[in-house]
Protein backbone atom coordinates (compact mmCIF):
# COMPACT_ATOMS: atom_id res chain seq x y z
CA UNK A 1 0.00 0.00 0.00
CA UNK A 2 1.29 3.44 -0.30
CA UNK A 3 0.73 5.72 2.52
CA UNK A 4 1.01 9.75 2.85
CA UNK A 5 1.48 12.26 5.39
CA UNK A 6 1.47 15.33 5.38
CA UNK A 7 3.95 16.97 8.40
CA UNK A 8 3.54 20.42 9.53
CA UNK A 9 5.08 22.88 12.56
CA UNK A 10 5.88 25.91 13.35
CA UNK A 11 9.67 27.20 11.54
CA UNK A 12 11.66 26.06 13.91
CA UNK A 13 14.31 23.09 14.05
CA UNK A 14 11.60 20.98 15.75
CA UNK A 15 10.05 21.18 12.16
CA UNK A 16 13.62 19.81 10.30
CA UNK A 17 13.22 16.90 12.84
CA UNK A 18 10.20 15.80 12.46
CA UNK A 19 10.99 15.61 8.46
CA UNK A 20 14.67 13.70 9.34
CA UNK A 21 12.44 11.24 11.41
CA UNK A 22 10.13 10.20 8.97
CA UNK A 23 13.12 9.96 6.21
CA UNK A 24 14.91 7.46 8.63
CA UNK A 25 11.86 5.42 8.88
CA UNK A 26 11.48 5.10 4.90
CA UNK A 27 9.58 7.77 4.03
CA UNK A 28 10.03 9.84 1.24
CA UNK A 29 9.48 13.51 0.67
CA UNK A 30 6.54 14.24 -2.00
CA UNK A 31 6.59 17.70 -3.59
CA UNK A 32 8.37 20.90 -2.20
CA UNK A 33 8.07 22.01 1.13
CA UNK A 34 5.43 24.83 2.14
CA UNK A 35 5.96 27.81 4.54
CA UNK A 36 3.35 30.44 5.42
CA UNK A 37 2.17 32.93 7.73
CA UNK A 38 0.35 32.14 10.62
CA UNK A 39 -1.67 35.45 11.48
CA UNK A 40 -3.54 34.19 14.56
CA UNK A 41 -0.66 33.18 16.22
CA UNK A 42 2.24 35.79 14.69
CA UNK A 43 4.59 32.67 13.56
CA UNK A 44 5.62 31.61 10.05
CA UNK A 45 4.73 27.58 9.58
CA UNK A 46 6.58 24.74 7.73
CA UNK A 47 4.71 21.77 5.82
CA UNK A 48 6.08 19.24 4.05
CA UNK A 49 4.15 16.16 2.31
CA UNK A 50 5.85 12.59 2.74
CA UNK A 51 5.03 9.08 1.07
CA UNK A 52 6.04 5.70 1.50
CA UNK A 53 5.45 2.08 -0.23
CA UNK A 54 4.85 -0.26 2.90
CA UNK A 55 2.84 -3.90 3.02
CA UNK A 56 -0.41 -4.35 4.34
CA UNK A 57 -4.00 -3.00 3.30
CA UNK A 58 -4.98 0.81 4.34
CA UNK A 59 -7.84 1.23 6.28
CA UNK A 60 -8.96 4.39 7.42
CA UNK A 61 -7.68 3.33 10.91
CA UNK A 62 -4.22 2.84 9.82
CA UNK A 63 -1.87 4.78 12.54
CA UNK A 64 0.15 6.85 9.88
CA UNK A 65 2.95 7.94 12.26
CA UNK A 66 3.90 4.28 13.83
CA UNK A 67 4.46 3.44 9.86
Amino acid sequence: MKLYRFLSADDTSDFCHKVTEALNKGWELHGSPTYAFDQANGIMRCGQAVVKETDGEYTPDTKLGEQ
